[in-house]
C-alpha cells in the first residue's frame, strides 16, 4: 500500500494535466529567464541581451472556438493571438509556420508601424483540420514607451559601430527592427550580422537607429557506408566498423560537407577526399597510437564525420527536423519545394585552436559551420571528429536552434535557454549510446557527473540551477532530468532496436525521440525548464492522446521539476 501522500500528489496531478501554463517570474527571479550576457572583441566587452520571458499556456484538448475554418494558418495564429495578448492584427507579424503528423505550429512577431520585434515572439500550435488550440507561448511586451519608427542614425555608420565592437565584417544582412528593454521601453535598432571566421563568432548585432549604441546582440555560435564509428559507439576506442561504400563522389553531399578546417566560405581549398570516388570505398583505418594529425588519421577523421554528419542528418528526418521545418541540406526530394539553405560544413583539424568543438546555428535559409579542433588532452593527441558523442552534441545545437522559435536560430539566448540548449545536445548524444570519455582521457568524460537515475552517481536536480552563471552546468541539469524521462520510458515501454530507422512503434526509446523533437516545435522562444517541461507533456497529449502523462511527469518530479516547480533562481 502506497502512502496517502503519494495518492494525493497523483491525484493533483491528473488535475493539472487537461490544462496549465508556465507564467513568467518575478522580475526579481527573472535573470536567467530573460537575460544572457555576452564576452565579445578582443577586449572582452560585455553584452547583456534582453529577452522578455515567456508565458507558456498548454491548452489540452479544450477547444478554442473559431469562426475561421478554412483560413490559413497565418490567418486563425493572428486572430488567435488578437485575442490572447489583446492587439491589434497590425501589431503581429506572421513569421514562419508548418503542418506536420497533424499539428499545425505557427510562429509570430509583435511588431510596431510593420517593423517587428526581434524579441518579442509567439507560437501557436493547433489541430490539423479542426477547431482547437493546443498550446501558445508568448513573449509579447507593453512598451510604457515606444522609439519613432523613422531611423536618426544612418544605417553605414552603424554597420562600422558592429564591426568595431564585434571585431567582425558585415555579413551583407540587416534588417530594422524594434527591440523591448527590461525598463518596459523599445527601441528601434538596425539588425546587422557581423562574422569573424578567424575568430570563430558570429552574431547579429543590434544598433540603436537614433543614437548608435549597441544595444543587444544574437549569438549564433554554440560551443561542442565508411569505416567509421558506429553511430552507437562513443569513439574508434570502443571499435570501429566494417567497410561501407556512399553515394557520393567523396565526403560532401547535399546533407553534409566535411573537409579540412579551412575557410569553405571564401573559396579557398576544402581538401575533400574524392581520390576513391569511382571505387566507392573509403577505408582509412585509424590508429591510436600516433597523433591525430598524420594523413590517415586526418582521413579516418573526415570520413567519420561525413557519416556521422549524415546519420544525424537522415535519423532527424525520420523523426521530423525537415526542410519543411528549417533544417540544413541543399535541396529537397521528398517535400513539395526545393530550398537552398545549403549543408553542413564540418571542419576537421580546425586551425588555429584545439580542445573544442562548436557550431554556428544561423537563421533559416544560411547555412551553418561546424568546427572540429585536435585534443591535445591525451598523448598521442585525438581527433574530437572520431568522438561520435561530441559531434552529435554540436549538431543537436542545430536540431534545437531551428525547431525552437520556427527557423530564427535566435530562441535560445537567455542564459536558461541557452543551458536547456546544451542538455538537448547531451541527451541526443546520450540517446545515441555515447559517452564523452575518449577525447579528454578521462573516464568522468567533459561533465561533472555521469547521467543517472541513482541520486548517488548523479545528485543534479532542478534546484541545483540557482545560482549557476554559465550554460553548461544548466545543461548538465536538464540533461539528467531528460536521462530519468528516458529511463522511465524504455523501462515501462522497452527498447526498440529499429529505432533509427522505424519512429512509428511505441517503444520507449521511440517514444523518447518523439517528444524531443515535438517538444522542441511546440515550446516557446526562449522556454524556461518549467516551460519545457510542459512542452513535453503537450507533445506527448498531441501525438499518443496523453498515454504516458503520469510517467512524463513522476520523472521530471523525481528531479525536482514536478508540477510545483517554480523559476529557475
Amino acid at each position: 500500500m502506497f502512502p496517502f501522500s503519494t495518492f494525493k500528489a497523483l491525484v493533483l496531478i491528473s488535475i493539472l494535466l487537461s490544462s496549465y501554463a508556465s507564467a513568467p517570474p518575478s522580475p526579481a527571479l527573472q535573470q536567467h529567464s530573460s537575460r544572457g550576457t555576452h564576452k565579445v572583441g578582443r577586449r572582452g566587452l560585455e553584452v547583456e541581451a534582453y529577452h522578455p520571458a515567456p508565458t507558456y499556456a498548454a491548452l489540452g484538448r479544450r477547444l478554442v472556438k473559431r469562426s475561421m475554418v478554412g483560413e490559413s494558418l497565418e490567418s486563425r495564429a493572428r486572430s488567435f493571438l488578437e485575442a490572447k495578448a489583446n492587439l491589434t492584427r497590425s501589431c503581429i507579424e506572421y513569421h514562419s509556420g508548418f503542418a506536420l503528423d497533424g499539428i499545425e505550429h505557427a510562429y509570430l512577431h509583435q511588431a510596431h508601424n510593420g517593423i517587428p520585434f526581434v524579441n518579442a515572439a509567439a507560437n501557436v500550435a493547433f489541430k490539423e483540420l479542426d477547431d482547437s488550440a493546443l498550446s501558445y507561448g508568448s513573449s509579447f511586451v507593453n512598451p510604457h514607451k515606444i522609439a519613432p519608427s523613422k531611423p536618426a542614425f544612418d544605417v553605414k555608420s552603424a554597420i562600422d559601430i558592429a564591426e568595431k565592437m564585434l571585431d567582425g565584417d558585415y555579413n551583407q544582412r540587416f534588417r530594422l527592427a524594434y527591440l523591448a528593454r527590461p525598463d518596459h521601453s523599445s527601441i528601434l535598432v538596425y539588425a546587422i550580422q557581423i562574422r569573424n571566421e578567424e575568430a570563430n563568432t558570429f552574431y547579429e548585432a543590434f544598433v540603436d537607429a537614433h543614437t548608435g549604441e549597441l544595444a543587444s546582440l544574437t549569438n549564433f555560435v554554440a560551443g561542442m557506408t565508411y569505416r567509421a564509428v558506429p553511430i552507437r559507439r562513443a569513439s574508434f576506442a570502443e571499435g570501429q566498423d566494417e567497410n561501407r561504400t556512399m553515394m557520393s563522389a567523396g565526403t560532401a553531399g547535399n546533407n553534409i560537407v566535411t573537409h579540412v578546417g579551412t575557410n569553405l566560405l571564401d573559396g579557398t581549398s576544402a581538401s575533400f577526399i574524392a581520390d576513391d570516388w569511382k571505387a566507392l570505398i573509403f577505408d582509412y583505418p585509424y590508429s591510436a597510437s600516433v597523433a591525430a594529425t598524420t594523413d590517415e588519421n586526418l582521413d579516418a577523421a573526415r570520413v567519420n564525420a561525413f557519416y556521422v554528419g549524415n546519420i544525424v542528418h537522415d535519423l532527424a528526418w525520420k523523426y521530423g527536423f525537415r526542410p519543411l521545418t528549417f533544417n540544413f541540406q541543399a535541396d529537397t526530394i521528398a517535400d513539395k519545394w526545393v530550398r537552398g539553405d545549403g549543408p553542413i560544413n564540418i571542419r576537421v583539424q580546425t586551425t588555429p585552436g584545439s580542445n573544442d568543438a562548436t557550431c554556428t546555428v544561423p537563421p533559416d535559409g544560411t547555412p551553418s559551420v561546424c568546427k572540429l579542433y585536435v585534443w591535445n588532452k591525451s598523448s598521442p593527441t585525438r581527433d574530437v571528429s572520431l568522438a561520435n558523442d561530441v559531434l552529435v552534441h554540436e549538431l543537436g545545437h542545430g536540431i534545437s536552434g531551428r525547431l525552437t522559435g520556427g527557423g530564427t536560430a535566435a530562441c535560445l539566448q537567455t542564459l536558461e535557454a541557452r543551458g536547456l540548449g546544451e542538455g538537448w545536445s547531451d541527451a541526443l548524444a546520450e540517446w545515441t549510446e555515447q559517452k564523452r570519455a575518449w577525447v579528454n582521457n578521462n573516464p568522468a568524460g567533459l561533465r561533472t557527473h555521469p547521467y543517472s537515475t541513482s541520486a548517488v552517481t548523479n545528485p543534479l536536480r532542478y534546484s541545483s540551477v540557482a545560482g549557476q552563471t554559465t550554460p553548461y552546468p544548466i545543461g548538465e541539469v536538464w540533461a539528467n532530468i531528460l536521462h530519468n524521462v528516458y529511463a522511465a520510458l524504455v523501462t515501462t515501454h522497452g527498447w526498440s532496436a529499429s529505432v533509427f530507422t522505424d519512429p512509428d512503434t511505441t517503444h520507449g526509446s521511440v517514444v523518447f525521440l518523439r517528444l524531443f523533437f515535438d517538444g522542441l516545435s511546440t515550446q516557446p522562444c526562449n522556454p524556461t525548464f518549467t516551460a519545457a517541461r510542459n512542452a513535453w507533456i503537450q507533445a506527448d497529449l498531441n501525438r499518443y492522446g496523453g498515454s504516458h502523462k503520469c510517467l512524463l511527469w513522476t520523472a521530471f518530479a523525481s528531479r525536482g521539476l514536478g508540477v510545483n516547480a517554480g523559476p529557475a533562481t
